[in-house]
């Protein structure tokens, strides 16, 4: 029970904050009339389509170790409208960029999930984009609202060591103790397979050739669909709709904002290549604008000689010739990881450290077998903007599978303990909250049985 309690815990606070805006838009674009009205707290409402889109998701989260309950459900669910009616009542204030910049990414979730925004607009029935951020701006804001309220609640609590102590072995007498899983640290040294001057100077004369027809008449989506690697290019002819808040690159957005309705840029560079935008409309603070991309092509030579560049530094590293951290200095191109002794960050934790059962198939492939100190072979790879590349990595540490341990787990059980005091704040909070929050529940979900003295019932 307790390890499902620790889980349960740990994807409550990832799933019903982080996940909660990009979920609740599905639920939010249903019609009200044809869906069950769950419970009413305050002035927000939990759906019965809710409780089983959030059921589901927890379920899919911790990978079948978890059946969660309709009525466990409801409950985490009511929390999380419980702390939002309160956060309005006790003036949480969220910022309109903050939010602004929540609709853009999930949008850019959805488009990615579905593979463009009609598909999006169309699978939820909403009438067009606007329409759709004009919802998810409410979704967002309450998911904030939520936030900062358990933030304000919790601002304050902390453990100490011998609490973290006295957590631990609550957990050992009981023999309940986690297990961690296996985790690994890498660092890698990336070396890009350049493109040559000639191919550069082809493909700037190439754009520019196409700003010269486009101003003497050629319609721009069609040279945009002719000549443009944007993979986005089918659905969209390279239009898009940009504000300063939105994910585009940098050059791309300041070249958006630089530009005069119908006006072409020069060819310029960004990660993914070259570029030509034209300007097409300005709507307040977005601006809506094509563009061509064009990647320089690598020949076969440059990536054999680029592949022999690589192997050679290995052979130094291995015999001593050179330190692998000197190496990263003196030869990686990776920009995110050369001043970092090429420290290889987890893209969906931020965090230096790699669950070895929950990692990309390829890259575990790569580097499952590996010993600490050990360095993967030599191999390709190539980026979304384009980049070829040949890169190899070393493993800067490791530590497998195993039951908890105060010493070697301090942080991990730290972090435990703390979310439990939290939590217990929480409901310590809830409980009293709960008495004077007007909360109206359907018959039928009045049947369950909950932690918290919900249904308001005399003598709890």
């Amino acid at each position: 029970m307790q390890q499902k309690t620790i889980i349960l815990k740990s994807i409550k606070i990832t799933l019903l904050t982080a996940i909660f805006g990009l979920l609740s838009v599905a639920t939010f674009a249903q019609k009200i009339k044809i869906d069950g009205v769950a419970v009413v707290i305050g002035k927000n409402i939990v759906l019965n389509s809710d409780i089983d889109k959030f059921k589901q998701e927890v379920e899919v989260r911790s990978e079948g170790k978890i059946k969660i309950s309709d009525c466990e459900m409801l409950e985490e669910l009511m929390q999380q409208k419980l702390l939002a009616h309160h956060a309005i009542i006790d003036s949480v204030i969220v910022v309109d960029s903050e939010i602004s910049d929540r609709v853009e990414k999930s949008v850019q979730y959805f488009t990615q999930q579905y593979g463009s925004v009609d598909k999006v607009i169309k699978a939820y029935g909403f009438n067009d984009l606007d329409d759709l951020k004009k919802e998810l701006y409410t979704v967002q804001t309450e998911n904030a609202l939520i936030e900062k309220e358990q933030q304000n609640i919790t601002e304050k609590v902390d453990v100490t060591p011998e609490e973290v102590r006295i957590y631990f072995n609550s957990l050992k007498d009981k023999g309940e103790l986690p297990e961690f899983s296996a985790e690994i640290e890498l660092a890698q040294i990336v070396v890009n397979a350049s493109p040559t001057e000639e191919e550069i100077e082809r493909i700037v004369n190439k754009l520019n050739e196409i700003k010269r027809q486009v101003e003497d008449g050629a319609i721009f989506k069609m040279k945009a669909i002719i000549n443009s690697n944007d993979p986005g290019v089918v659905q969209n002819g390279g239009r898009y709709e940009v504000t300063k808040e939105s994910q585009f690159i940098k050059e791309f957005k300041e070249m958006a904002f630089s530009l005069d309705v119908g006006q072409i840029s020069k060819p310029f560079k960004s990660d993914f290549g070259y570029h030509l935008m034209q300007l097409h409309e300005v709507r307040g603070n977005m601006r809506v604008a094509s563009h061509i991309l064009m990647q320089p092509e690598i020949p076969t030579s440059k990536l054999t000689e680029t592949r022999k560049k690589v192997e050679e530094l290995v052979k130094d590293i291995t015999s001593g010739k050179i330190t692998f951290e000197d190496a990263v200095k003196k030869y990686s191109d990776d920009k995110d990881t050369k001043n970092n002794e090429g420290l290889f960050l987890n893209p969906y934790t931020g965090e230096s450290t790699f669950d070895l059962t929950r990692m990309d198939p390829d890259l575990y492939a790569r580097v499952a077998e590996l010993k600490k100190g050990e360095l993967t072979e030599v191999f390709f790879d190539q980026n979304r903007s384009g980049e070829k590349m040949y890169k190899f990595m070393i493993m800067r540490d490791r530590t497998d599978t195993h039951k908890a341990d105060l010493v070697q787990d301090y942080v991990k059980i730290q972090e435990l303990a703390l979310m439990k005091k939290k939590e217990e704040t929480v409901t310590k909070w809830s409980k009293a909250k709960i008495k004077d929050t007007y909360i109206k529940m359907s018959e039928t979900h009045s049947k369950c049985s909950f932690e918290k003295n919900w249904k308001k019932e005399t003598g709890k």
